[in-house]
Protein backbone atom coordinates (compact mmCIF):
# COMPACT_ATOMS: atom_id res chain seq x y z
CA UNK A 1 0.00 0.00 0.00
CA UNK A 2 0.98 3.42 -0.79
CA UNK A 3 0.60 6.58 1.06
CA UNK A 4 1.17 10.45 0.62
CA UNK A 5 1.42 12.45 3.51
CA UNK A 6 0.96 16.12 2.56
CA UNK A 7 2.54 18.32 6.01
CA UNK A 8 4.36 21.76 5.65
CA UNK A 9 5.34 20.77 9.86
CA UNK A 10 8.92 19.03 8.70
CA UNK A 11 9.07 17.39 12.05
CA UNK A 12 5.77 15.92 12.15
CA UNK A 13 6.19 15.07 8.46
CA UNK A 14 9.17 13.12 9.33
CA UNK A 15 7.52 11.54 12.76
CA UNK A 16 4.25 10.34 10.31
CA UNK A 17 6.60 9.39 7.23
CA UNK A 18 8.44 7.28 9.90
CA UNK A 19 5.56 5.29 11.47
CA UNK A 20 3.69 4.91 7.85
CA UNK A 21 6.82 3.05 6.89
CA UNK A 22 7.55 1.04 10.17
CA UNK A 23 4.25 0.28 9.91
CA UNK A 24 4.53 -1.56 6.01
CA UNK A 25 3.34 1.50 3.83
CA UNK A 26 5.47 2.81 1.00
CA UNK A 27 5.26 6.76 1.72
CA UNK A 28 5.68 9.79 -0.62
CA UNK A 29 5.59 12.57 0.94
CA UNK A 30 4.93 16.76 0.53
CA UNK A 31 5.59 20.31 2.16
CA UNK A 32 3.18 22.32 0.27
CA UNK A 33 -0.37 21.94 -1.10
CA UNK A 34 1.05 22.60 -4.43
CA UNK A 35 3.45 19.52 -4.51
CA UNK A 36 0.93 17.88 -2.80
CA UNK A 37 -1.71 18.18 -5.49
CA UNK A 38 0.51 17.83 -8.15
CA UNK A 39 1.35 14.35 -6.33
CA UNK A 40 -1.93 13.55 -5.45
CA UNK A 41 -3.45 13.96 -8.90
CA UNK A 42 -0.86 11.74 -10.76
CA UNK A 43 0.39 9.60 -8.71
CA UNK A 44 -2.39 6.33 -7.85
CA UNK A 45 -2.20 6.24 -3.47
CA UNK A 46 -4.20 4.30 -1.55
CA UNK A 47 -4.55 6.79 1.06
CA UNK A 48 -3.49 10.68 1.58
CA UNK A 49 -3.07 11.93 4.88
CA UNK A 50 -3.80 16.09 4.79
CA UNK A 51 -2.91 18.51 7.01
CA UNK A 52 -5.40 21.54 6.21
CA UNK A 53 -3.05 24.55 6.97
CA UNK A 54 -0.62 24.62 4.09
CA UNK A 55 1.42 26.82 2.51
CA UNK A 56 1.02 27.93 -1.07
CA UNK A 57 -2.18 26.00 -1.54
CA UNK A 58 -4.73 25.08 1.62
CA UNK A 59 -5.81 21.35 1.63
CA UNK A 60 -9.44 22.26 1.84
CA UNK A 61 -8.59 23.42 -2.27
CA UNK A 62 -6.51 20.58 -2.80
CA UNK A 63 -9.18 17.89 -1.97
CA UNK A 64 -11.51 20.13 -3.74
CA UNK A 65 -9.33 20.14 -7.19
CA UNK A 66 -8.96 16.20 -6.50
CA UNK A 67 -12.34 15.26 -6.04
CA UNK A 68 -13.68 17.62 -8.80
CA UNK A 69 -10.80 15.78 -10.85
CA UNK A 70 -12.08 12.48 -9.82
CA UNK A 71 -9.75 11.56 -7.62
CA UNK A 72 -11.22 8.79 -5.29
CA UNK A 73 -8.59 8.11 -2.80
CA UNK A 74 -9.28 8.05 0.75
CA UNK A 75 -7.89 11.25 2.71
CA UNK A 76 -7.72 11.66 6.28
CA UNK A 77 -7.19 15.50 6.96
CA UNK A 78 -5.09 16.96 10.16
CA UNK A 79 -6.68 19.86 12.00
CA UNK A 80 -6.63 22.11 14.80
CA UNK A 81 -8.28 20.40 17.94
CA UNK A 82 -9.89 24.02 18.55
CA UNK A 83 -10.98 24.61 14.99
CA UNK A 84 -14.44 22.48 14.63
CA UNK A 85 -15.08 24.26 11.08
CA UNK A 86 -12.00 23.21 9.26
CA UNK A 87 -13.09 19.95 10.19
CA UNK A 88 -16.70 20.07 8.87
CA UNK A 89 -14.98 22.07 5.97
CA UNK A 90 -12.88 19.18 5.43
CA UNK A 91 -15.45 16.44 5.48
CA UNK A 92 -17.88 18.67 3.35
CA UNK A 93 -14.73 19.03 0.51
CA UNK A 94 -14.67 15.02 0.46
CA UNK A 95 -12.24 13.97 3.50
CA UNK A 96 -13.12 10.57 4.35
CA UNK A 97 -12.23 11.36 7.88
CA UNK A 98 -9.67 13.40 10.73
CA UNK A 99 -7.48 13.59 13.40
CA UNK A 100 -7.13 16.89 15.54
CA UNK A 101 -3.53 17.80 16.40
CA UNK A 102 -2.04 17.27 19.14
CA UNK A 103 -2.42 13.35 17.91
CA UNK A 104 -1.33 9.71 18.99
CA UNK A 105 0.33 8.60 16.06
CA UNK A 106 -1.57 4.88 16.89
CA UNK A 107 -4.11 6.82 15.93
CA UNK A 108 -3.50 8.09 12.88
CA UNK A 109 -2.30 4.22 11.76
CA UNK A 110 -5.79 2.85 12.84
CA UNK A 111 -7.45 5.06 10.68
CA UNK A 112 -5.63 4.58 7.94
CA UNK A 113 -5.85 0.89 8.38
CA UNK A 114 -9.58 1.35 8.51
CA UNK A 115 -9.98 3.51 5.47
CA UNK A 116 -7.89 0.99 3.42
CA UNK A 117 -10.13 -1.72 4.80
CA UNK A 118 -13.40 0.25 4.09
CA UNK A 119 -11.96 1.14 0.74
CA UNK A 120 -11.26 -2.48 -0.21
CA UNK A 121 -14.99 -3.71 0.69
CA UNK A 122 -13.02 -5.27 3.86
CA UNK A 123 -14.93 -4.90 7.30
CA UNK A 124 -12.94 -6.60 9.18
CA UNK A 125 -8.90 -6.15 10.50
CA UNK A 126 -8.14 -9.61 9.68
CA UNK A 127 -8.42 -10.43 6.02
CA UNK A 128 -8.49 -14.04 5.04
CA UNK A 129 -7.92 -16.01 1.90
CA UNK A 130 -8.32 -19.80 2.71
CA UNK A 131 -5.58 -21.12 5.47
CA UNK A 132 -4.04 -17.40 4.69
CA UNK A 133 -4.73 -14.66 7.60
CA UNK A 134 -3.29 -10.98 7.41
CA UNK A 135 -3.77 -9.25 10.43
CA UNK A 136 -3.38 -5.50 9.41
CA UNK A 137 -3.06 -4.35 13.14
CA UNK A 138 0.35 -6.12 14.04
CA UNK A 139 1.09 -6.96 9.86
CA UNK A 140 1.48 -10.73 10.66
CA UNK A 141 0.43 -12.85 8.56
CA UNK A 142 -0.04 -17.06 9.43
CA UNK A 143 -0.87 -20.22 7.52
CA UNK A 144 -3.13 -22.54 9.26
CA UNK A 145 -2.42 -20.52 12.63
CA UNK A 146 1.46 -20.62 11.92
CA UNK A 147 3.01 -17.36 11.52
CA UNK A 148 5.18 -16.64 8.53
CA UNK A 149 7.64 -14.21 8.13
CA UNK A 150 8.01 -11.67 5.47
CA UNK A 151 10.09 -9.31 3.67
CA UNK A 152 8.48 -5.43 3.92
CA UNK A 153 8.48 -5.95 0.39
CA UNK A 154 6.77 -9.71 0.36
CA UNK A 155 3.98 -8.33 3.16
CA UNK A 156 3.07 -5.21 0.93
CA UNK A 157 2.43 -7.74 -2.38
CA UNK A 158 0.51 -9.83 0.00
CA UNK A 159 -1.40 -7.13 1.36
CA UNK A 160 -2.38 -5.51 -1.86
CA UNK A 161 -3.25 -8.22 -3.70
CA UNK A 162 -5.43 -9.70 -0.63
CA UNK A 163 -7.38 -6.08 -0.07
CA UNK A 164 -7.90 -6.55 -3.44
CA UNK A 165 -9.18 -10.12 -3.45
CA UNK A 166 -11.24 -11.17 -6.67
CA UNK A 167 -9.73 -8.87 -9.31
CA UNK A 168 -6.75 -9.22 -11.32
CA UNK A 169 -4.00 -6.94 -10.72
CA UNK A 170 -1.59 -6.13 -13.35
CA UNK A 171 2.23 -6.07 -12.62
CA UNK A 172 2.08 -1.98 -13.26
CA UNK A 173 -0.37 -1.65 -10.86
CA UNK A 174 1.84 -3.41 -8.26
CA UNK A 175 4.74 -1.57 -9.07
CA UNK A 176 2.64 1.54 -8.76
CA UNK A 177 1.38 1.03 -4.67
CA UNK A 178 4.19 -0.82 -3.98
CA UNK A 179 7.18 1.43 -4.18
CA UNK A 180 7.37 4.93 -3.02
CA UNK A 181 8.17 7.93 -5.58
CA UNK A 182 11.83 7.27 -5.55
CA UNK A 183 12.46 3.81 -5.68
CA UNK A 184 14.29 2.28 -8.18
CA UNK A 185 10.94 0.36 -10.08
CA UNK A 186 11.44 -2.87 -11.85
CA UNK A 187 8.29 -4.42 -12.51
CA UNK A 188 10.67 -8.01 -13.02
CA UNK A 189 10.97 -8.09 -9.15
CA UNK A 190 7.19 -8.60 -8.92
CA UNK A 191 7.83 -11.87 -10.36
CA UNK A 192 10.29 -12.44 -8.31
CA UNK A 193 8.44 -11.44 -4.70
CA UNK A 194 5.46 -13.62 -5.77
CA UNK A 195 7.87 -16.72 -6.57
CA UNK A 196 9.12 -16.16 -2.73
CA UNK A 197 5.40 -15.48 -1.04
CA UNK A 198 4.61 -18.80 -3.01
CA UNK A 199 6.75 -20.84 -1.05
CA UNK A 200 6.87 -18.95 2.03
CA UNK A 201 3.06 -19.31 2.35
CA UNK A 202 3.46 -23.16 1.04
CA UNK A 203 -0.42 -22.83 -0.56
CA UNK A 204 -1.42 -21.92 -3.66
CA UNK A 205 -4.05 -18.66 -3.28
CA UNK A 206 -2.00 -16.26 -5.72
CA UNK A 207 -3.04 -16.90 -9.29
CA UNK A 208 -0.93 -16.04 -12.47
CA UNK A 209 -3.41 -14.87 -15.17
CA UNK A 210 -0.87 -14.91 -18.33
CA UNK A 211 -0.21 -11.91 -19.74
CA UNK A 212 -2.46 -9.64 -17.28
CA UNK A 213 -1.19 -10.11 -13.87
CA UNK A 214 -1.90 -11.65 -10.43
CA UNK A 215 -5.31 -12.18 -8.65
CA UNK A 216 -6.24 -13.92 -5.31
CA UNK A 217 -9.34 -15.49 -5.67
CA UNK A 218 -12.51 -13.85 -3.42
CA UNK A 219 -14.07 -15.82 -0.37
CA UNK A 220 -16.87 -17.79 -1.77
CA UNK A 221 -20.28 -16.70 -0.92
CA UNK A 222 -22.02 -18.54 2.17
CA UNK A 223 -24.92 -20.30 1.18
Amino acid sequence: MRILVVEDDKDLNRQLVAALADAGYAVDTAFDGEEGHFLGDTEPYDAVVLDIGLPQMDGIRVLEQWRADGRKMPVLILTARDRWSDKVAGIDAGADDYVAKPFHMEEVLARIRALLRRAAGHASSEIECGPVRLDTRSSRVTVDGNAVKLTSHEFRLLSYLMHHQGRVVSRTELVEHLYDQDFDRDSNTIEVFVGRLRRKLDTDIIETVRGLGYSIAAPAAAD
